[in-house]
């Protein structure tokens, strides 16, 4: 009435069971190894946009050739930087920069555009562009009117003789240069001054 089950029969039953269990941890363990393929692609491709622009904010940098203030009234009512790129930097395009002009009685975040109290002007020295430096051998002057940012832009509203501005010009890429303006101690009569 009752069979017995001799043991090669048990043996594939277990041999069945072990198949089974062994292609479900096939199938976790190719799950697993695709979402971990994923996301170290996603952190690859995120560590590469990092990468590309921290080295953009330290690369490119703008380079001051020289300074010079227009005296009026007794004060240096216009700074004139003329500019270049650094050895290395990808194009600049200053239509995209801002100046923040901090002294000890006015701070102001300037644009591009017509020299004025929000504003600073631009204009290509030579043939080049008046917003964009392409080569090492491209210069721009950079005007900004101090007489409308310190004052109310009448002769001798400018920067007073010994007194300084800091500029903070920051590039399209986030990428930051500070120059100095320090205003001589003495005018003496004269029309322009380095600063």
């Amino acid at each position: 009435m009752f069979e017995k089950f001799t043991s090669e029969d048990d043996r594939g039953q277990v041999g069945i069971g072990t198949l089974i269990i062994f292609i479900a941890l096939v199938l976790v363990a190719a799950v697993a190894a695709g979402v971990l393929v994923q996301t170290s692609g996603l952190l690859q491709a995120q560590a590469e946009n990092t990468g590309q622009d921290a080295q953009s904010e330290v690369g490119n940098q703008i380079s001051v050739v020289s300074a010079t203030g227009t005296v009026n009234g007794g004060a240096v009512d216009q700074v004139d930087l003329v500019v270049k790129k650094s050895a290395g930097s990808d194009p600049l395009d200053l239509s995209d920069a801002t100046i923040e002009y901090t002294s000890d009685t006015a701070t102001q975040t300037l644009t591009q555009g017509s020299a004025g109290s929000d504003a600073f002007g631009t204009s290509s020295v030579g043939s080049g562009s008046d917003t964009v430096m392409s080569d090492n051998g491209d210069r721009i002057t950079v005007t900004i009117d101090t007489s409308n940012i310190e004052g109310d832009g009448t002769a001798g509203s400018g920067l007073a003789a010994g007194e300084e501005a800091t500029l903070r010009i920051v590039d399209q890429s986030g990428a930051t240069t500070i120059y100095g303006v320090n205003v001589p101690d003495s005018l003496g009569g004269r029309d322009y001054v380095t600063v």
